[in-house]
């Protein structure tokens, strides 16, 4: 797609807040949860659909840092996957996918992300934490979500793709935090 899911438009600058959109938990469909002003609650969700459009606030005390407790690994996975938020015929990217559109940019930098084809804002992320205030609007750096989960030590966490003013790559990222979501064609 040519902009973050929820977004007005095509970002004009790195710092359009029209081209922002919305900021997804990892795994959770377009309930509400993902709209910047959306409320919150701390009880996490023991289903794919929690039932509501809050955004779920995780306890500083948790061993996952996710939203859904159990977790699920299946959530997101391909054009029909469990809770995927995108249009008919599209789907959330891989890390593998954004790893290579990311080679193809001029620099590897939050500068490079956003003159690539995707023009990617600086659209900030949701803390799970506090999840009240948004973290970093317009600043220089970025957060977007893959549909990979993480592997190893990092099982607990899903891939994001992260760009700075200067480095950008794919890291694992704990669940519950809100991050931008951009969809691919299937």
């Amino acid at each position: 797609m040519d902009r973050n899911l929820g977004a007005e438009r095509v970002a004009i600058s790195s710092t359009d807040d029209l081209a922002f959109g919305d900021l997804y938990q990892w795994g959770r469909a377009a309930d509400g949860h993902q709209c910047r002003n959306s409320g919150t609650r701390s009880t996490l969700s023991s289903s794919d659909k929690p039932g509501h459009g809050d955004f779920i606030l995780v306890p500083g005390t948790s061993t996952t840092d996710d939203w859904r407790n159990p977790q699920s690994n299946s959530l997101w996975q391909g054009v029909n996957g469990i809770n995927n938020p995108c249009p008919i015929g599209f789907r959330i990217p891989t890390e593998p996918e954004f790893r290579q559109e990311r080679l193809t940019w001029t620099s590897n930098t939050s500068a490079g992300a956003f003159n690539s084809a995707l023009k990617l804002p600086l659209a900030g992320f949701r803390e799970q934490t506090g999840g009240i205030s948004l973290v970093a609007e317009g600043s220089p750096y970025g957060f977007i979500w893959s549909s990979t989960v993480g592997s190893g030590t990092t099982s607990n966490r899903a891939e994001a793709f992260a760009y700075y003013p200067d480095r950008a790559y794919e890291n694992p990222y704990t669940r519950a935090r809100g991050y931008s979501v951009r969809c691919i064609k299937n």
